[in-house]
């Protein structure tokens, strides 16, 4: 099926339109047509080769919300005209441990991104939802549940899940305390989703004016960090502290934070390497741990959690020609706070 989208075509060359063949829908595919699709950082990293792992060209885009067209003969969990998602990634083994356990993002044999990969059943390249449409085995297919405003739904597919995993992980509840480092695009939604926990939050932030967000987002507290002495104030506050900050940040601070047996959450994908002391970490029988987004069964039970809360992103929407400023203007912090590309213009 031909298909329009965005893609680079190299490292160092904007996005541009890209015309590329989707495949038919097989029996147990369904079809979508895209409607919306978020602009993650990682695409930001992943066009620019920032990882040193990008297959050109790159049609990136994982944060994908559609409608159903058709579906395979085998595919019988979705019905055509149904509002859907589609996140991270589109296969996996799904016969290892993690898979069974439905835990697809840590697929022991390797899954299969949305774009960037090879599709190891297919043997074809995956391309993302900088697109008009998309064709998805109907396993990594999501439902949208009714009334969540479907644009603004498009960024739970990684930044909700991002937030949500590791948070329901640790076990934050209500009473927990939360601090969240940076008030981005993924930042803003672990506000959202640890206030809807219960979880007491602050947030922590070099950004004097991102104040007023903050509390009107559902956080209780706002300290800025680059005050001298303000995280000397946190010591042994919280029970876990969600990091998502995509820079170089120094990490020995925030740990002094945690209560003991606490965990700091890294989320934001840094592309240089982090550092840390290790006293906190040894006296404080604290924990660093990383999360990768979600499995299917947990990234449904967040969106039903959001329509059960009414929770969706902040977004500023966007046609495909406005792909590249919007880049531009991520890397500046200039979005409040995920931008969303109207794909219907395609």
């Amino acid at each position: 099926m031909k298909t329009r989208g965005y893609a680079a075509q190299s490292a160092d060359t904007p996005l541009a339109p890209f015309e590329f063949e989707r495949r038919a829908p097989r029996d147990r595919d369904v079809h979508i047509e895209i409607d919306f699709c978020g602009i993650c950082h990682s695409d930001i990293h992943f066009t620019r080769n920032e990882w040193g792992m990008t297959p050109f060209p790159c049609v990136p885009g994982h944060e994908i919300i559609g409608r159903v067209v058709k579906t395979g003969q085998d595919a019988r969990k979705l019905k055509e005209g149904q509002r859907v998602g589609v996140g991270c990634f589109v296969n996996s083994c799904r016969t290892c441990g993690s898979c069974k356990g439905g835990h697809e993002n840590y697929c022991e044999n390797g899954f299969t991104m949305t774009y960037g990969s090879m599709d190891w059943e297919r043997k074809t390249p995956t391309f993302g939802g900088y697109s008009n449409q998309i064709v998805v085995d109907e396993h990594f297919v999501l439902n949208l549940p009714e009334g969540l405003d479907p644009a603004a739904s498009a960024p739970l597919l990684c930044a909700g899940i991002t937030t949500y995993s590791p948070m329901r992980q640790v076990g934050v509840r209500k009473g927990s305390r939360v601090a969240v480092m940076g008030l981005g695009g993924l930042g803003h939604m672990g506000v959202k989703l640890a206030a809807s926990f219960g979880a007491e939050v602050t947030v922590l932030s070099r950004s004097p004016q991102k104040g007023a967000d903050a509390k009107r987002l559902g956080a209780h507290e706002f300290v800025l960090i680059n005050k001298e002495g303000a995280l000397d104030k946190l010591a042994g506050r919280y029970d876990a502290i969600l990091d998502t900050i995509s820079a170089k940040h120094d990490m020995s601070g925030p740990l002094n934070c945690l209560k003991p047996e606490g965990t700091l959450i890294l989320v934001g994908a840094a592309p240089e390497n982090l550092e840390f002391k290790a006293l906190p970490l040894i006296l404080g029988h604290r924990t660093i741990m990383g999360s990768l987004v979600g499995g299917i069964p947990e990234t449904q039970e967040m969106l039903n959690h959001c329509g059960t809360h009414g929770i969706t992103s902040d977004i500023e929407m966007i046609a495909p020609d406005g792909i590249n400023k919007a880049y531009e203007r991520t890397l500046k912090g200039d979005v409040k706070y995920r931008f969303v590309i109207d794909c219907t213009k395609f």
